[in-house]
């Protein structure tokens, strides 16, 4: 397990990596590109839902810009292709259904208003408390 340390609009928290995730990026360090939104909206341990389609889940990690593959990338409709050059979040998602890790671009994720926690098993793993609308980082001692 590494502890991390991510920058998100001036708020520093570290994040553990557990192996479910990758590296976070610390994002206002990054070189900035001309035209390119670096700063992430949303941090890590807060619930989002999807402005499209009914699925909810905390955010685990966040890439300033799109990083999947391009398989990935081209198995969403060309209509409703988001722009790459954005943060995209993995969260421990949930629907009506199942359980699962998805990867979301900024444009499609909205603040989750219900109150509710996240039901996925993994979330117990990363967070402790929910508090509003964001689980509190869980801290581990590195041996």
């Amino acid at each position: 397990m590494a502890i991390l340390n991510l920058d998100f609009g001036g708020e520093r928290i570290s994040h553990l990596s557990t192996g479910i995730c990758r590296t976070g990026y610390a994002m206002k360090d990054r070189k900035p590109e001309i035209g390119i939104n670096r700063e992430a909206k949303f941090r890590i341990g807060q619930i989002v839902r999807h402005r499209i389609f009914p699925f909810r889940g905390v955010i685990f990690d966040v890439d300033p810009t799109f990083n999947n593959t391009e398989e990935w990338w081209l198995s969403i409709p060309e209509e409703m292709r988001p722009s790459k050059n954005q943060p995209y979040y993995h969260l421990l998602a949930e629907n009506a259904e199942t359980e699962y890790v998805a990867y979301v671009s900024e444009q499609n994720l909205l603040p989750d208003e219900t109150g509710e926690p996240v039901r996925h098993p993994q979330v117990r793993e990363l967070f402790g408390a929910l508090e509003g609308d964001t689980y509190v980082l869980r801290t581990k001692s590195a041996h």
